[in-house]
């Protein structure tokens, strides 16, 4: 397993501009890593990191639209797998953290972790290009080749918790955050509020 906060920061040095949807505790930790105004946190939406990144996505098909998901939050929305690969978003890289748990939650175990894998269900769903991870060098080795594949591209990150960062739900659930986001995006695609 990785470290998810080092995974991470391995992944923030390749998309340092790009638009993030990030849920949960990914989003906890991304939020410390790499504060963006592009990065737009959904935290209240459990299970809907990769619903939301598909409007994203088809709103700015120029733009790659990053999704940092946990394993718990995705199952509450397998569904999102099919709808992902139907609509064939070649911008779209869906990254899940599979620790097992839901570890905002209380850390209780998400059922059935050890009779499926993530990436399986993803490439079964109809996913360009589906990866799993274990290893940290594996994964900084390929990244950068894999953010140039045409999505949609799934990776499973397999990781235990890294750094406690600061559970911020105000800042996330917070008007301001969603208006700088809007802004951010708004002017990145060149529309005039």
């Amino acid at each position: 397993m990785m470290n998810r906060d080092a995974a991470l920061r391995i992944l923030a040095r390749h998309i340092p501009d790009q638009i993030v949807v990030a849920v949960y505790q990914m989003a906890f930790d991304w939020m410390n890593i790499r504060p963006h105004p592009l990065n737009y946190l959904c935290t209240g939406a459990m299970g809907q990191a990769s619903s939301h990144a598909v409007g994203l996505a088809l709103g700015a098909p120029d733009e790659k639209i990053i999704v940092l998901d946990g394993d718990g939050s995705l199952l509450m929305n397998l569904g999102s797998l099919v709808t992902v690969s139907n609509l064939s978003l070649p911008n779209f890289y869906h990254f899940v953290g599979q620790n097992n748990m839901y570890e905002v939650n209380g850390e209780f175990p998400i059922p059935g972790a050890d009779k499926f894998s993530f990436s399986g269900l993803a490439k079964q769903a109809g996913y360009r290009h589906s990866f799993t991870f274990a290893d940290m060098n594996d994964f900084e080795n390929q990244v950068a080749e894999i953010l140039q594949m045409t999505g949609p591209v799934f990776v499973c990150l397999q990781v235990q918790a890294g750094e406690k960062f600061e559970r911020d739900y105000a800042t996330i659930h917070s008007a301001e955050s969603r208006k700088i986001f809007r802004q951010a995006y708004h002017a990145r695609l060149g529309i005039n509020e």
